[in-house]
């Protein structure tokens, strides 16, 4: 079966200090294509990669491998609802976020930190 990756494109980006405030679209952009192009790092299968935007970021466009999802409101809450989507399928949320992560739990997601799509330990 084909797990969902949710990403939390924001709180990725965020979590390097390496110039993205100068440029979040683009920051953005730079993990999108890193993802096509990578996948997600130790993990086996198959993966359906969903990014999700908000702010500045809308408006990066999806690429081959990674659908982009353009939050209208809270990323936090886009992310939640594709997690609650997911119910029956293996689904992955990648961020740092606290309450988020116990908010996707609650619908049988597993969590997984930034370091994730950057093949960090």
């Amino acid at each position: 079966m084909t797990t969902l990756v949710i990403i939390d494109a924001a709180n990725v980006v965020g979590s390097v200090p390496d110039g993205w405030w100068r440029d979040r679209r683009g920051a953005t952009e730079r993990l999108r294509d890193r993802l096509a192009a990578d996948g997600i790092p130790g993990r086996e299968g198959a993966l359906e990669i969903v990014l999700v935007v908000e702010g500045a970021a809308r408006g990066v466009e999806s690429v081959p491998g990674v659908r982009v999802e353009a939050a209208t409101g809270s990323g936090d809450d886009r992310i939640t609802e594709l997690a609650a989507e997911a119910r029956g399928r293996p689904c992955l949320v990648v961020t740092a976020d606290r309450e988020l992560r116990r908010r996707v739990t609650e619908s049988g997601a597993e969590v997984a930190g930034p370091r994730t799509v950057r093949g960090e330990p």
